[in-house]
């Protein structure tokens, strides 16, 4: 048998020498160039400050302590990332299980008591060579390794995981009916492997209960965790399964790939797709009730060089649309919001990109004003709640009804409100700023990354300036960010780095915080990572906004056909809170974190710097070509 530290692949592919002789190295024998320990590696990394490096090095020659104990015991970083370092330092691959999908396969090779007894995780297998990737707290207990290998036959390629990561899936998915009940299926169907079907008994092959029981099986986890989406998507000798929860893609399954035409065919029969098309994309819908609740699901698929990818969106039915405040507008912002919506006429636009939750923010403002006395009409692709007392349609661009050609037709239904999925050209542009002037209440979407930025892209599809002005109520920017879990929150004190970010970031508003608050010292949350929150930190969502009502001075700023950092600055003179800064003050709060900020406000940051860049060329330019003028 080979050595175990022989089979580990280090992050670039490369396979290090070995040298068992070796007590304290890196797996492989290569000792980490410099002598860098966990805690120098941390340090480079900017992860604990120089003085918390000194007294954790300090407190390891006192006690006879292992340093990474030590920063693990005084909590000085996140697990994962005291994880990344001690993978760095020990030469192996480090695997995040809460974001790795699951093998049935895998699981079936290395029974529970196995697992429990020397403490490791097998979450994927690869039949060609030979091998099984096993997740461990400690990659380098030779026995373990050595012991799956014979219990398996397979080649143990270890990777280092974090303790809680590995005591969740230990727990849970040993025991989640997902990987179990799939593995059972899987059993029943004779599946493992690739089989030829013949075309005559497809229809008998689809409805085959093993299939049927795997496509329902990823239904129900899919609701259980709250999942928004599901992808099903073929790889060359396997198909990967990921839920979208709470806005992020995470991979929860591992399919032989001998069954993925098979539940594709399934799932396309549930949404009423043809079977025998598979070289080109179709779109399908149908509705799975589990308990009381009734989901209804939009089937989308895909031809790819593997197969055939779906994608099904899940909308709960029974969902109650969520008030302006639960979505995350608060303060003055909703204030002005809340201004707008009163004005009988004019257009308000939510901006942002998609899954940025600007639908959900229009049917909250509709669920809000919608009363017997007023007519009220949508025009939407798709419908994803239904609103009592609203009349909504669906695009049907195949028979003629989109955007532009709806809302021409709505003029002549006596509306007081129309809301308009989205403004995409210059035809359904020019339709929602007549509706506007003609005395009736606009709402709609646009794909900008700021409020200020949605003023130049109308004028962009050749909205008059003058017209704008009229019409233009206010322009609401959103993003979506995660919550940190309530059941596993825990205070810490951020790095001077990070503090001085947030005072840049947040300017008078920090000091008017603190003193509100009374604190001296700031202090963030995060979450531990608990089985409530499937090992993330985090649960549900929340909105950030900038909300920008259209005064005096933007007016101004349109006629003038100003850029969108000019309008954006006299904005924020007026009172705006960025959007950035609405997501910082959520932060200092407990309601999410930085990192989830930066996540989704980073784009908008690089896009206004770059666009900053273009306007001062183009100005440079202009004036350029005015000087030649004047000259000749």
């Amino acid at each position: 048998m080979d050595q175990p530290a022989q089979n580990q692949q280090a992050v670039s592919g490369q396979v290090p020498s070995q040298n068992i002789g070796q007590v304290n190295p890196p797996l492989g024998g290569q000792v980490v160039e410099n002598n860098q320990g966990v805690a120098e590696i941390l340090l480079s990394q900017g992860a604990i400050s120089q003085s918390q490096y000194n007294d954790v090095k300090v407190e390891s020659v006192n006690t006879g302590k292992m340093v990474e104990d030590i920063i693990e015991e005084k909590g000085l970083v996140a697990e994962e990332i005291l994880g990344q370092a001690k993978a760095t330092y020990y030469n192996v691959g480090f695997m995040d299980l809460a974001e790795t999908g699951g093998s049935p396969e895998a699981l079936a090779l290395v029974p529970e008591s196995v697992a429990q007894r020397y403490r490791l995780f097998p979450f994927a297998i690869d039949k060609r060579n030979n091998t099984l990737s096993v997740a461990m707290g400690n990659p380098l207990d030779l026995k373990a390794i050595e012991f799956v290998e014979k219990k398996s036959g397979k080649r143990v390629i270890p990777y280092l995981t974090t303790k809680s990561d590995l005591e969740s899936a230990l727990v849970q998915r040993y025991a989640q009916s997902l990987s179990t009940e799939v593995t059972q299926a899987l059993d029943e169907a004779g599946m493992a492997e690739q089989r030829t079907v013949d075309i005559t008994k497809l229809g008998e092959v689809i409805r085959e209960a093993p299939l049927a029981k795997i496509v329902e099986t990823l239904l129900t986890f899919a609701v259980k965790s709250r999942a928004s989406d599901i992808h099903i998507e073929p790889e060359e000798f396997k198909t990967r399964v990921r839920y979208r929860i709470d806005g992020i893609l995470r991979e929860k399954l591992m399919l032989p790939r001998g069954v993925h035409d098979g539940v594709v065919s399934r799932t396309k029969v549930l949404g009423g797709m043809k079977i025998d098309e598979k070289r080109l994309p179709q779109d399908g819908r149908f509705s799975f009730k589990i308990g009381d609740a009734e989901i209804d699901l939009r089937v989308s698929s895909m031809p790819t060089a593997h197969g055939e990818k779906i994608v099904m969106r899940l909308l709960k039915k029974t969902q109650n649309v969520p008030d302006l405040p639960e979505l995350g507008l608060r303060g003055r912002a909703l204030k002005n919001l809340e201004e707008a919506v009163r004005v009988p006429y004019g257009i308000i636009l939510i901006t942002g990109p998609t899954g940025s939750g600007k639908t959900t923010t229009l049917y909250s403002i509709l669920s809000k004003i919608s009363t017997p006395k007023v007519n009220i009409i949508t025009l939407e692709d798709p419908i994803e709640y239904e609103i009592s007392g609203v009349n909504q349609v669906q695009v049907n661009p195949q028979a003629g009804l989109t955007f532009a050609s709806g809302l021409r037709s709505f003029l002549r239904q006596d509306p007081d409100i129309i809301m308009v999925g989205e403004v995409r050209d210059e035809e359904t542009t020019e339709l929602a700023v007549q509706a506007a002037l003609t005395g009736h209440l606009v709402f709609s979407t646009l794909h900008t990354n700021s409020a200020a930025g949605a003023l130049p892209r109308l004028l962009d599809m050749k909205a008059e300036p003058f017209l704008l002005v009229s019409s233009m109520t206010c322009v609401v920017a959103q993003r979506v960010v995660r919550r940190v879990c309530e059941h596993c929150k825990e205070e810490y004190t951020p790095l001077p780095e990070m503090v001085e970010d947030i005072k840049e970031v947040l300017g008078t508003l920090y000091d008017a915080w603190m003193k509100q608050q009374g604190k001296n010292q700031l202090s963030l949350y995060r979450g531990r990572k608990c089985a409530e929150c499937n090992e993330t930190g985090f649960f549900g969502r929340i909105g950030i906004f900038e909300v920008l009502p259209v005064r005096e001075k933007i007016s101004r700023l349109i006629l003038e056909r100003a850029p969108a950092t000019t309008i954006e600055k006299e904005g924020v003179s007026d009172g705006m809170i960025l959007m950035k800064q609405d997501g910082y003050m959520k932060a200092l709060e407990g309601v999410t974190t930085i990192e989830e900020v930066l996540r989704v406000a980073e784009i908008q940051s690089r896009e206004d710097v770059l666009g900053e860049e273009i306007e001062e060329k183009v100005g440079d330019g202009e004036e350029k070509k005015e000087a030649e003028a004047k000259e000749g």
